[in-house]
């Protein structure tokens, strides 16, 4: 793991694109490079190199609007005179505050140190508090889970053509963005498993919705995975002393009718499947505890399939 501030960002990334993009602007207003070097805190070399197009920086910074309207904005006070040394740097450290909630510092930060994506911006702005830590810990169960079901032997039989997830509700859902899945979803491609990106809350409305039907029934229940239906399989699961509930393929609303039939059932199986319909692949929903439960009772039926 490579452990990266924020503020390192700031320093190597922000601070030099912000600085060429103001000698420039100031340039355009006239100012002396010397003039320019002195508001910028930097020598008057670096400032000709900057007018020059050589100072370099990062593109996501130049574009972006927040940026380039505070830029616009000092450039314009300090060449007018209304703004002084504390009125700039009032104005970027506001700047800073807003590209690290959801901007391109937080991108920045995502990129440099992958085990913050989904969490990042939060961890930032809000700290490290008890609900960002029970983010933290479902998307790192998907993200296990992920791995396991692209290591698993047999898998890329059982994806169906709309493709596989994998689903993790926080404790008391209330919504499909309580739910953690890989976005995209998990696909066949050349006879191997491939997951697109790293697992995201609100990624999928589809396995979300039948992990969030289980944990209505039942808040233990908070993993799925969906997978195609096949005889082999359910009898594997049969083999394996697994719940098994049937489901009609037909519905209005998957949530209401996924509950509905758990109701009646008595609480949520550890397989609910559909043999499908006119347009609908058939599908089984394989549950657990959590991800990475239902994924390694996926790997355990296809092990004794395959045997």
């Amino acid at each position: 793991m490579s452990l990266v501030l924020p503020s390192e960002l700031v320093v190597d990334r922000f601070l030099p694109t912000v600085r060429a993009m103001l000698a420039e602007r100031l340039a355009d207003r006239g100012l002396t490079q010397q003039e320019i070097a002195t508001h910028l805190g930097v020598t008057q070399a670096a400032v000709s190199q900057y007018v020059a197009g050589e100072g370099g920086g990062d593109e996501r910074f130049r574009s972006d609007p927040e940026t380039v309207a505070t830029v616009d904005r000092i450039a314009d006070g300090l060449e007018s005179g209304e703004y002084d040394g504390y009125d700039a740097l009032a104005e970027l450290l506001s700047l800073i505050r807003t590209l690290t909630d959801r901007g391109p510092i937080c991108e920045l930060h995502e990129e440099a140190m992958p085990e913050l994506q989904g969490v990042s911006c939060d961890l930032c702005v809000r700290g490290l508090d008890s609900e960002l830590r029970a983010e933290r810990d479902v998307l790192a169960n998907v993200r296990s889970a992920a791995r396991t079901l692209g290591a698993t032997p047999g898998l890329v039989a059982y994806v169906p053509n709309v493709g596989t997830n994998v689903g993790m509700a926080l404790p008391d859902p209330a919504d499909v963005t309580d739910v953690a899945a890989i976005p995209g979803r998990i696909y066949a491609m050349g006879g191997r498993v491939e997951i697109p990106a790293n697992p995201e809350f609100g990624a999928s409305k589809h396995v979300a919705t039948a992990v969030l039907a289980a944990t209505s029934v039942d808040p233990g229940v908070r993993g799925a995975i969906n997978v195609a239906t096949d005889d082999a399989l359910l009898e594997a699961a049969t083999d394996h002393g697994l719940d098994s509930l049937e489901f009609d393929a037909e519905y209005e609303d998957r949530h209401d009718h996924l509950k509905r039939r758990f109701d009646e059932h008595g609480g949520v199986p550890r397989v609910a499947y559909h043999r499908g319909a006119f347009g609908i692949e058939p599908t089984t929903y394989v549950y657990g505890a959590t991800a990475l439960e239902a994924a390694e009772t996926i790997a355990s039926l296809l092990e004794t399939t395959d045997s």
